[in-house]
């Protein structure tokens, strides 16, 4: 039985990527914007400036609304584990189960036990106390992203366990487990995209709002902050891309393969396809615009390194390419363009002309949501590209599929599409409307200031006594 003509796998597939992108471009931003908000707390404390804390109290709430709706696309998510993937559940519970526990039990509860008084607490508890929670708070991002990561890499590049003769896979050791082979390259692209898509975020509101008024203090340290971390951290992404890159062909070869686009396999130095579009039923990529020996420069350092392609692996086991090949050429796309804004802000910071150049305002503005656009195409890169296994050369997709009907998952979908359209679209309008405001002077707000007295405890007017 189909829905609209998609097999019940196809559907759930298709129902956790959607659930996922939602989700994944949440924390992606929470986790740079709560290392912002500490650096700019950090600041406050260290230079008394007031414009450090305009900026805190400004991207405060930006975090809060981020935050919140990552944890509750987080939830939804997670529920397709028992709905749609209860075989993968039942396989690989024993190892993902536990990883996953360890979240919620160190990240989770930090991040939860410290967010109330970082948004809150500042005259409460004062300055010290404020600034750990902060930081509490920042930290525990960081920590979730650890924890999802080696759930996650451990599918690509699985350690540290044995399999029983009912197929459950069973811890052996729990080191081999969390720092898989695949994890530690894994991690620092994936907190570094992070930080490179709140600081892209950050530097194109900062340039909103300089095109509007070139001597606003807040637009200037927000854009100035900005096209630091763009200058300085995107080289070091791109390198830790290319270990990465280097990581997956030794231990996903075919998965390079369909990202290369390469059917067959090149022994003396492999091309590198800048375009074409991969055709798996031909096994050949059409239309392909090619630099030769390039390839094997990139993924192997020497010009004449073998590249294996598609065509060294049954059909069965190779991963679609059309959709990695695009989707990588994406994510490296837009890294080259953020680099050469990094270059361009630095050009104009030596000239003096960093708050006076309106071009490069207005590319920074574009370049706003440049960062969501990658860590989307990378993700759909990495895990398109693992197919056609979810615990890769261990346990197939189609084995990971609950017993349900293809009309179930898909009226569940077309659910899902229309709640999530609505609910997180009001949210990023909120979030754009939010960014849209300047910075204002500070105001002391009611949490701030202090409860409010109820009716039954309020003092009465004073009493003239004779």
């Amino acid at each position: 039985m189909t829905f609209m003509g998609l097999e019940a796998e196809m559907l759930a597939r298709i129902q956790f990527a959607f659930t996922v992108s939602f989700h994944f471009i949440f924390p992606a931003f929470s986790i740079g914007t709560a290392s912002y908000l500490a650096v700019l707390n950090a600041l406050w404390l260290w230079k008394r400036d007031e414009a450090y804390l305009r900026l805190f109290e400004y991207w405060k709430t930006i975090f809060a609304v981020t935050f919140a709706m990552g944890v509750v696309s987080g939830i939804v998510m997670s529920y397709q584990f028992g709905t749609n993937w209860s075989a993968f559940s039942d396989k690989a519970g024993p190892v993902i189960g536990p990883l996953m526990g360890y979240e919620v039990l160190t990240a989770f509860f930090l991040e939860a036990g410290f967010l109330g008084i970082a948004l809150f607490g500042r005259k409460r508890v004062g300055d010290v106390a404020h600034m750990v929670a902060v930081a509490m708070v920042a930290i525990g991002t960081l920590i979730s992203a650890t924890w999802i990561t080696s759930a996650n890499s451990w599918m690509h590049t699985p350690a540290g366990f044995s399999i029983d003769a009912n197929g459950v896979f069973i811890p052996e050791d729990w080191w081999q487990i969390i720092f898989n082979p695949s994890f530690p390259y894994r991690m620092t692209h994936t907190v570094l995209a992070a930080f490179l898509t709140t600081a892209f975020a950050v530097g194109a509101v900062g340039a909103w709002h300089l095109l509007r008024d070139r001597e606003n203090r807040q637009a200037r340290i927000m854009f100035s902050m900005a096209m630091w971390m763009a200058a300085i951290v995107t080289p070091i992404q791109i390198l830790a891309g290319d270990l990465h890159g280097l990581n997956t062909l030794e231990h996903q070869p075919a998965k390079i393969a369909a990202m290369e686009g390469h059917y067959e396999t090149h022994k003396d130095g492999a091309p590198l396809i800048l375009f074409g579009i991969p055709d798996d039923e031909a096994e050949t990529t059409h239309y392909s615009l090619e630099v030769p020996k390039l390839g094997s420069l990139i993924l192997k350092h020497e010009f004449d390194g073998e590249i294996k392609g598609l065509k060294e692996w049954p059909r069965d086991q190779r991963p679609p390419a059309l959709m990695p090949f695009i989707t990588f050429r994406i994510m490296v796309g837009i890294g080259f363009l953020m680099l050469g804004i990094g270059v361009w802000s630095l050009w104009a910071r030596w000239k003096g002309q960093l708050y006076d150049t309106p071009w490069l305002h207005r590319m920074a503005v574009a370049m706003g949501g440049s960062g969501f656009v990658a860590v989307l195409a990378g993700w759909y890169t990495t895990e398109v590209g693992r197919q056609p296994w979810t615990v890769y050369g261990h346990l197939r997709t189609a084995e990971s599929l609950s017993p349900v009907s293809a009309p179930a998952v898909g009226a569940s979908l077309l659910t899902f599409i229309l709640v999530y359209f609505i609910v997180f679209g009001a949210g990023v309008y909120y979030l754009l409307k939010l960014m849209r405001r300047s910075p204002t002077p500070l105001e002391d707000h009611e949490l701030e200031a202090g409860p409010i007295r109820t009716a039954g405890i309020t003092p009465g007017p004073a009493q003239d006594h004779p």
